[in-house]
């Protein structure tokens, strides 16, 4: 067990995050100073005793406006020698009165905190206290899954690049490789990335990956409170896999058809819904549900028109079409992927389809990702991508409807054959595409404003064929 001295460090730990963080692609308040305030911290031995391995708990006041702020989860390691091909990686470096000077390194990109945190999810390491020596941290424990039977060792690790609202490391470890994703943003309840794949996992549904195991761990608030949540979840790494909204975009882009695999992957999704229904509770859609997704939904209009004045020639359709929801019989309430398109599906070699990222909406609050909601929403997301594949295709504009229209349909096929029509449920199946496409209205005009026309025609399309 590592020794934790009690000295003062020049600059200071806090200090060297408080200049880095707001540069990362998952730190949530872009354009704001960040305002952080340490609420905990814990460590894993290295074996060879050189690095040392500390995860931090900040919470971030800077968009609070007087409510809680967000919590973060930083993990570092402090070298006595930069680590090769790491100078991207560097926090910072501060001056140690023990242990001299150290380079602090972003720990994912450091194959030591790597190899620790892999073992500590296989149950093969111990977390330590942050600021006393010597002392297990029994409440940050790994949970290795039970069907995963070998026990992987690190060769290699590298950090995926592009990630947004997490970091993901590849591991290479002679036998199969894994994928460890650290979560960013720590919340109080399950993360549904580990109950949702691991649930599915445990039915043994072949469409997403084999889980490894998680890390789930508690956090001390500023008020003396403990919150429990998970840090760390690791899973199968297809390898050789590529995602669908590649495939499909060349498809599209050379005029090719898309709908044999859009038909099948309608059917693993029917599949994956009918499971979570099996395995996890559902519950019907009673008046009181129903009234909540609808107010959703124009709530979120409402948001749309503010961001786009001239939506507002549409305003009455909206009403109607949201009415039309509000009065139809909705199927049961159930767990559901929560942030479905094509980006979250990976063609992967003689295996086919398979789905990963069941975290939902990173931005939503974790309490509404584990909601049960409405499996048509699965559905009108992957409407909605397969219509912004075309639209991004550069085909001609007719070209790329009659592609969007075949694909969408066989997608609509496929899920119909491993059970329900959502077509039976048109009303509600046009209401949800709707609250996406105006949901991609607030996003693309708050942060690519040069992608807005794609669900703006998506919406004016919407009420034409709903008249």
């Amino acid at each position: 067990m590592a020794t934790v001295h009690d000295v003062t460090l020049t600059p200071g730990k806090d200090d060297l995050v408080l200049a880095w963080v707001g540069a990362q692609r998952w730190y949530q308040a872009k354009g704001r100073t960040p305002r952080l305030r340490r609420l905990d911290s814990w460590r894993l031995d290295d074996p060879a005793g050189e690095v040392g391995i500390e995860t931090l708990v900040y919470e971030d006041l800077s968009g609070a406006d007087g409510g809680p702020g967000v919590t973060y989860q930083v993990p570092l390691t402090y070298r006595g020698a930069p680590l090769p091909g790491a100078d991207d990686a560097l926090v910072g470096e501060l001056d140690h009165p023990v242990l001299g000077h150290r380079w602090v390194y972003d720990a994912p990109h450091d194959p030591v905190y790597v190899a620790q945190l892999l073992a500590l999810v296989r149950g093969r390491a111990q977390a330590q206290e942050g600021s006393v020596s010597d002392t297990p941290r029994p409440d940050v424990a790994g949970a290795p899954h039970p069907a995963w039977t070998s026990d992987p060792e690190v060769v290699t690790s590298s950090v995926l690049r592009g990630e947004q609202s997490n970091t993901s490391v590849v591991v290479e470890t002679g036998a199969e490789p894994v994928i460890v994703k650290i979560f960013r943003t720590l919340s109080p309840g399950d993360n549904p990335d580990v109950t949702l794949q691991g649930a599915l996992g445990a039915a043994n549904c072949p469409y997403v990956p084999a889980t490894v195991g998680h890390v789930a761990g508690a956090w001390g608030d500023a008020d003396g409170q403990t919150h429990l949540g998970h840090l760390a979840v690791a899973q199968e790494y297809l390898r050789g896999s590529r995602d669908a909204w590649r495939v499909a975009l060349e498809r599209a882009s050379s005029g090719t058809p898309f709908a044999d695999e859009a038909r099948a992957l309608g059917v693993v999704t029917a599949d994956i819904h009918h499971t979570l229904a099996r395995v996890l509770p559902t519950r019907p859609a009673d008046d009181e549900l129903v009234a909540t997704q609808v107010s959703g939904m124009r709530r979120r209009a409402f948001l749309a028109l503010g961001e786009v004045p001239a939506l507002a020639e549409h305003e009455p359709a909206f009403r109607d079409v949201f009415g039309r929801a509000r009065a139809a019989r909705w199927p049961a309430m159930q767990r559901i992927h929560g942030d479905y398109h094509l980006g979250q599906v990976l063609h992967v070699p003689d295996r086919g389809w398979v789905v990963i990222d069941f975290e939902g909406e990173p931005l939503r609050p974790l309490a509404e990702r584990n909601a049960l909601d409405a499996p048509l929403r699965d559905v009108a997301g992957m409407l909605r991508s397969i219509d912004y594949a075309g639209a991004s295709s550069g085909l001609p504009d007719a070209e790329a409807a009659a592609w969007v229209a075949e694909t969408s349909r066989a997608f609509l096929e496929g899920y119909a054959e491993a059970g329900h029509d959502a077509r039976d449920d048109a009303a509600v199946l046009t209401a949800l595409t709707l609250d996406k496409a105006l949901y991609e209205v607030v996003y693309e005009a708050r942060n690519r404003p040069t992608w807005l026309a794609i669900p703006v025609r998506a919406v004016t399309r919407l009420l034409q064929e709903d008249v």
